[in-house]
């Protein structure tokens, strides 16, 4: 008889991801007794056929040969490794992940933000993405992604880039580079991060299971930010399942003549999606503003402390020529006692400075 790690293992070879019916079947009777169903032909409202003859074809010598061949591990549903997150997809949930990299899956994923975005993206989008995963990273966020061209490498290549930890999650197995371009992409993501599939290793990438791959992407993020997209684009069957999920969704806005940033607008205009004109967006969502620490105070940030009267005067002096008193007081109207003492104040604060009997703004 086997044991559940085991039977969890057969399951994965045996049943496509995503399969609901399936997995509320395997909830119900467990998965020991479920192999035992599957082998007989007795599941409810569903032909075994194709099961069965995928359950005569699994070998356990070939899959641990194929965990040997690619150097992944096995993280079983409800493990010390495993995502907790991943639980939300209920019956949807996966039966085990293969995993190649160093990083503990679980505590990476406490805070971890999902970045995607179409894959024919405008340099706008992939400049978005990866300067903003490399704050995030900077931030300690893991951000999770799917590997293909555009904005999915972008954002891998963002947190590369600052020497941080992201996560590809594969439609192929663990050992199938796709797209195969991409394949050096992967090696680097594998040396400081991690790539994750629930499709055992040599599995193919297929149409249907970038769809069923998006589940666990949205699943293990606590946001999903999407950067470009299209109007009909499988990006957007990521922040569905996010709010399907109830997870934050965030969108960057873009040209209205661009078709990339379309799919961000109407995600945004249905309510699916919040705005995010900055990175800071994100950890912002849960109260976390450490970043603040880590960054000058912007331009506009300078003048927030200043009196109105302060601003006044700001307002008043060329930027060219400066002003004298007199000139300030004729373009304010305010007294000059008063105008001599503020230029100090906003001498000694670095916005002014003296040149004669002239006052002359400080360029930042």
């Amino acid at each position: 008889m086997i044991d559940v790690c085991e039977a969890l293992l057969v399951l994965a070879h045996v049943i496509e991801p995503a399969d609901e019916l399936m997995g509320r079947f395997v909830d119900q009777v467990g998965p020991v007794q479920a192999i035992e169903r599957i082998r007989q032909g007795t599941i409810p409202k569903r032909d075994a056929s194709g099961l069965q003859a995928r359950l005569r074809s699994f070998s356990f010598a070939d899959s641990l040969r194929a965990l040997d061949r690619t150097g992944a591990r096995l993280i079983f549903r409800d493990g010390d490794e495993w995502p907790s997150q991943l639980n939300d997809l209920q019956a949807a949930r996966p039966y085990v992940l293969w995993v190649v990299g160093t990083p503990n899956l679980r505590l990476a994923a406490v805070q971890s933000v999902a970045v995607v975005g179409a894959r024919a993206a405008t340099p706008y989008g992939e400049f978005v993405a990866r300067e903003w995963c490399s704050h995030l990273s900077d931030q300690h966020w893991l951000v999770i992604s799917g590997g293909a061209y555009g904005i999915d490498a972008a954002a891998h290549q963002g947190v590369l880039s600052v020497g941080g930890v992201t996560a590809c999650v594969l439609a192929s197995g663990v050992d199938v580079a796709y797209p195969k371009a991409h394949e050096s992409l992967l090696a680097r993501i594998a040396d400081t991060g991690v790539i994750i599939s629930e499709s055992p290793p040599g599995s193919q990438a297929r149409k249907q299971r970038f769809l069923t791959r998006n589940r666990l992407i949205a699943a293990m993020s606590k946001a999903t930010l999407v950067v470009e997209a299209g109007l009909r684009s499988g990006t957007t069957s990521t922040a569905n399942h996010a709010t399907q999920l109830n997870r934050p969704v965030l969108a960057v806005p873009g040209s209205v003549m661009s078709p990339m940033s379309a799919g961000c607008h109407q995600l945004i205009s249905d309510g699916i999606a919040m705005i995010a004109s900055d990175w800071k967006d994100v950890p912002r969502l849960f109260g976390n503003r450490t970043e603040q620490l880590r960054f000058p105070p912007t331009a506009s940030d300078r003048f927030d402390h200043l009196t109105t009267l302060q601003k006044q005067i700001l307002d008043a002096v060329p930027i060219r020529t400066g002003a004298t008193p007199d000139a300030l007081v004729m373009a304010t109207g305010v007294a000059v006692q008063l105008i001599l003492r503020q230029l100090g104040q906003l001498e000694v604060q670095g916005f002014l400075r003296r040149d004669g009997d002239c006052w002359r703004i400080v360029r930042a």
